[in-house]
């Protein structure tokens, strides 16, 4: 019998499972409108995802832990691709998006999904974090954001210097204050909550402080837009928006956003194994359900989903045993919306605002950096490039330039050569350690001819993984000719040889 069975059979299970499904709605709740408002959605389409992904997506689940919604990593894509092409090209491109990911789970490939470098994971997060941090930044301050990375930070200056001064009682100033209210509730409440509370969410009593402010004071401040009926919640993508949308241009966006949601979600499956022993995900069967999930999605006109580290982690650590915690908080948000829509209408944009700006400074860690840097500047390189890419151009362009630079930084480790030469009066030894190509000729040749005459020259191959035939010969050329003229050269013939001859991944001193 598996860890799942055995977890339902518990007695308390059913009771576990309804407290966790609890604490994750209430961190699902905030963080549902507030991914749709930096994704240029209205709030309720990102509740939509929530609900699908809890219900639907929670009873398909490979990782039955892991809770499915809206997340903040496709927010800068969706954004790019609304203010470009409209919200009607949004359905077509996520149903294609989710079909792809269900032929991926069916075929079997969703563990190829997780084969990406980690410093470009973590730099697309950062660069994810970055945008959000700079977009939400005019949110905040009651301001419509621009559409790229960098007409946000240029529009800053003015925001600030239009927008704040000189102090006379603006929107800005006071939408500032909501926004400030809100984050400086959440950074105290995480600092100091009982250990009794602690699983109460501070993303909620942030936004409900900065919720009562506003109502108190009056404050004529924009608020998240609920439609008052459940059925207008749902835009359904007519048949015809297929047709009409241009594939040959925006193909190219369907499969970058089922690669980065697959990626994200997978990622996040292997966290929430790492989190808890009670049941081990099924990459391929979670690859396929994101993909329906994400197919009707498209058809409701609502934001694309992944599975998202934040509620997965509040689900595991309140106590979820199975599926059925995944479930009701979607259930959870469905009844919030249909009764309490008046109240969601309540809550100023700026509070959601500064929800997610607080979410982007957290997702450029400095941990992962100090962590990169461990194995050398390469992989800070690359996590530093494709955060800077990403945000001076796209998230499509910057996640491929961080793949694209780490198999170039893994085909030069794969062909490089190391070359290190120690001379003293009585002998030069010479050591070759690595993988010799004739890509590295030009440096054997300078390195032995540089060899000092005179005392005896040893040739150390003991390091190498392999070497062609190419360097061999060149190698052998120049022993024959040191030799010819009458010095003393060793050189292990038959090991350099082997080193030929014995595979790569095979090779050893």
């Amino acid at each position: 019998m598996n860890s799942t069975n055995e977890s339902s059979k518990k007695p308390h299970a059913l009771i576990s499972d309804i407290s966790a499904s609890l604490v994750v709605f209430l961190v699902a709740l905030p963080l549902c409108m507030g991914i749709a408002v930096a994704s240029g959605m209205p709030p309720a389409r990102g509740l939509v995802t929530g609900i699908v992904g809890g219900i639907l997506v929670g009873a398909l689940s490979g990782s039955p832990l892991q809770v499915s919604g809206p997340a903040a990593g496709l927010a800068v894509i969706v954004f790019e691709l609304v203010q470009d092409h409209g919200l009607g090209a949004l359905g077509p491109i996520l149903v294609v998006a989710g079909a792809i990911q269900l032929l991926a789970g069916v075929l079997r490939v969703g563990r190829w999904f997780r084969a990406i470098s980690p410093e470009v994971v973590h730099g697309m997060l950062a660069g994810i974090g970055v945008l959000i941090v700079i977009q939400q930044f005019h949110v905040v301050l009651d301001r419509a954001p621009k559409a790229t990375g960098p007409a946000n930070i240029f529009a800053m200056g003015e925001a600030l210097a239009v927008g704040l001064f000189p102090l006379d009682g603006s929107k800005e100033e006071w939408a500032l204050l909501v926004g400030v209210l809100t984050l400086i509730v959440i950074l105290l409440w995480e600092r100091f909550r009982p250990a009794k509370l602690k699983l109460v969410p501070a993303a909620l009593l942030g936004i409900g402080a900065g919720t009562a402010l506003a109502q108190t004071l009056h404050l004529g401040i924009r608020r998240i837009d609920v439609p008052a009926n459940l059925g207008d919640m749902v835009s359904f993508t007519p048949l015809t928006a297929f047709t009409a949308t241009r594939w040959t241009s925006l193909l190219g966006t369907a499969i970058a956003l089922a690669f980065i949601a697959s990626a994200e979600t997978l990622l996040s499956a292997a966290a929430v194994d790492q989190m808890q022993t009670k049941v081990r995900a099924n990459y391929d069967k979670e690859l396929a359900a994101q993909g329906i999930g994400n197919m009707l999605c498209g058809f409701l006109g609502a934001l694309p989903m992944t599975g998202v580290i934040v509620r997965s982690s509040a689900n595991v650590q309140a106590g979820a045993e199975t599926r059925r915690s995944t479930i009701l908080h979607g259930l959870w948000l469905l009844i919030s919306v249909a009764l309490f829509a008046r109240t969601l209408r309540m809550i100023p944009m700026a509070s959601l605002a500064a929800v997610l700006v607080l979410t982007g400074i957290r997702l450029v860690k400095l941990k992962d950096i100090l962590h990169l840097r461990r194995f050398g500047w390469p992989p800070v390189i690359v996590y530093g490039l494709s955060m800077v890419t990403i945000v001076a151009t796209n998230l499509l362009t910057g996640v491929l330039v961080g793949i694209g630079l780490s198999l170039l930084w893994t085909l030069w480790k794969l062909t490089h050569l190391q070359l290190d030469v120690e001379t003293t009066e009585q002998r030069t030894d010479i050591h070759l350690a690595g993988v010799g190509t004739f890509l590295a000729i030009p440096k054997i040749s300078r390195t032995l001819d540089d060899a000092p005459s005179g005392p005896p020259i040893y040739i150390h191959s003991f390091c190498l993984r392999y070497i062609d035939h190419a360097c061999i010969e060149i190698i052998e050329a120049w022993v024959d000719r040191r030799q010819a003229a009458g010095e003393i050269v060793h050189l292990e013939r038959e090991h350099l040889l082997k080193r030929y001859q014995t595979p790569v991944s095979q090779a050893v001193d």
